[in-house]
């Protein structure tokens, strides 16, 4: 149960939609697969799936190569394309009987109420999908691709369209699903991907920049961890820039600090001296990492590339 490219290509002309790129995403996995517009990333989605060839490279769904054996890679997969196509004269469950139908699932009723359940469509089930709101949609194409159980999911933008409620659902159902598979999960909204996955890929015009935990890709830039102070009363900000290993010190918001440094244990330790020193009232003193999103927009400027 596994998704892998190697050294995939797809070229357009003289445009490299996916330059050489390489990763691997194992069962019991979510893997977090992001760029900005234009990157590669549904190229990539769609050459796994096998809706897409290749220039060059291989991918392989559950060791089997898309390429060689397109049929079998797509009855161990899931996938809820970006543009999800639907039937809107179809009613849900008629819909979803159809799915069932074209994978061949001997038991399509049991199949099309536990998916229904799943994905938290029974309020909807008996509508036309054309009546649904966006977010409804959405999880008819999330419950399409679950429907046969496969070994491995792939979801581009899986929580478009849908309220906070929404995506704290389907988010629950996405971790459920990568318990027991490989999943590959593309999203815009980072907040998302911080909350479910377990390693973060990055690509910016077909490139891979990253691939690790977010964990890792925190660590790996030293200069951008803040300490944050608020003191009861503002003070002289010239006491903080005083610090050691301090890299700069924001104006304060009322009695808020944050101070960039490359060794945040030791700046904390220097404040605590500090308010003792000078008999200053700390009401909170914490360190935060690069977030997700600082790092996405280091690692996806032009000058990130190697040219």
């Amino acid at each position: 149960m596994s998704i892998e490219v190697k050294n995939l290509l797809k070229q357009y002309g003289e445009q490299k939609a996916v330059n050489n790129i390489s990763f691997k995403a194992e069962k019991g996995e979510i893997v977090g697969f992001l760029g900005p517009n234009g990157a590669g990333k549904s190229t990539t989605l769609k050459i796994i799936t096998g809706y897409l060839s290749q220039t060059s490279g291989e991918a392989y769904v559950c060791g089997i190569n898309v390429s060689e054996q397109p049929l079998e890679t797509k009855k161990k997969t899931g996938y809820l394309p970006e543009l999800n196509a639907l039937y809107y004269d179809m009613y849900v469950r008629e819909y979803l009987d159809f799915v069932a139908e074209v994978h061949k699932i001997s038991d399509k009723k049991q199949a099309v109420s536990k998916v229904i359940e799943t994905v938290g469509l029974q309020s909807e089930s008996k509508k036309k999908i054309g009546q649904l709101s966006k977010g409804y949609k959405q999880r008819v194409g999330l419950a399409a691709a679950l429907i046969h159980d496969p070994e491995v999911l792939i979801l581009d933008e899986p929580t478009s369209g849908l309220d906070p409620n929404q995506i704290i659902e389907i988010r629950e159902v996405i971790r459920q699903q990568g318990k027991n598979k490989a999943v590959l999960f593309s999203s815009h909204i980072l907040q998302e991907v911080e909350a479910i996955c377990d390693r973060v890929i990055i690509i910016n015009k077909g490139e891979l920049v990253a691939n690790d935990t977010l964990v890792n890709l925190q660590r790996g830039n030293k200069n951008k961890h803040v300490v944050i102070v608020q003191f009861s009363t503002p003070i002289d900000k010239n006491l903080l820039e005083k610090l050691n290993e301090v890299d700069a010190v924001q104006e304060p918001q009322t009695a808020l600090y944050k101070l960039q440094t490359t060794n945040p244990e030791s700046v904390r330790k220097q404040i605590l001296e500090l308010s003792l020193q000078h008999n200053l009232n700390i009401i909170s003193l914490q360190s935060e990492s690069q977030r997700l999103e600082e790092i996405f927009r280091t690692l996806t400027q032009p000058s990130t590339i190697n040219k």
